[in-house]
């Protein structure tokens, strides 16, 4: 369990540090954190405070679309991934404002951000512990309405950065990067990390080592 767990939690932390770099670029953020960035300008407190709200109803809605019981186990991912995300972005990053960088600086933010970003997914999808309702939320509308998982992100993307854009959050060049290149990543990394994580898994070695020791 802790090595699942230790898997677990370095996802997250390189995920939101993309995220992070990705708001900081200031080119726009990815589209559920763009939604989030515009809730905190316009109504106050921090990015991660309107994440958590935000994940803590979508338990609720995936469990009425799954027609299940609510996930409460889904509340420690959220609790994590909140805080995670504020220390990186008010902490770590809270002085950084790249706003007046050169392009080219704030397309090198971008860039990172969205690729570690998925990265981070790829990571903490591996050890298949609770997710973060916002990422059940895709299967979830997927199984319901009987369409692909690539239409149903596709969906909530297009609707999440509409109502980002409406409400002032940053939606830009960064918001279709993400869209366009986060989920290919995340594919990409997760075909390749998945034969290392049980090569190194624990359980893996042992038995291994049982096996070389009964021959």
């Amino acid at each position: 369990m802790l090595y699942r767990g230790t898997i677990y939690l370095l996802g997250m932390l390189v995920n939101f540090f993309g995220v992070a770099l990705l708001i900081r670029a200031t080119l726009g953020a990815g589209f559920w954190t763009a939604l989030f960035a515009g809730l905190s300008d316009t109504f106050g407190f921090t990015v991660g405070f309107w994440y958590a709200i935000a994940q803590f109803v979508f338990i609720f809605a995936n469990a009425a679309l799954m027609k299940q019981p609510p996930e409460i186990r889904a509340i420690v991912p959220l609790v994590l991934e909140s805080l995670i995300l504020d220390f990186w972005l008010e902490i770590v990053f809270g002085s950084l404002n790249l706003s007046t960088a050169p392009f080219a600086v704030q397309v090198l933010f971008m860039i990172t951000g969205v690729t570690l970003s998925a990265v981070g997914v790829a990571i903490y999808i591996l050890p298949q512990l609770p997710r973060a309702p916002v990422d059940q939320l895709f299967l979830a509308i997927s199984g319901r309405f009987n369409i692909s998982l690539r239409l149903s992100q596709t969906l909530i993307a297009s609707t999440t950065s509409t109502s980002a854009f409406f409400i002032g959050g940053p939606v830009g060049l960064g918001t279709m990067a993400g869209v366009l290149f986060v989920g290919p990543i995340i594919q990409f990394m997760y075909t390749r990390f998945y034969p290392i994580y049980y090569l190194l898994h624990p359980n893996y070695q042992a038995r291994y080592e049982l096996a070389e020791a009964s021959e």
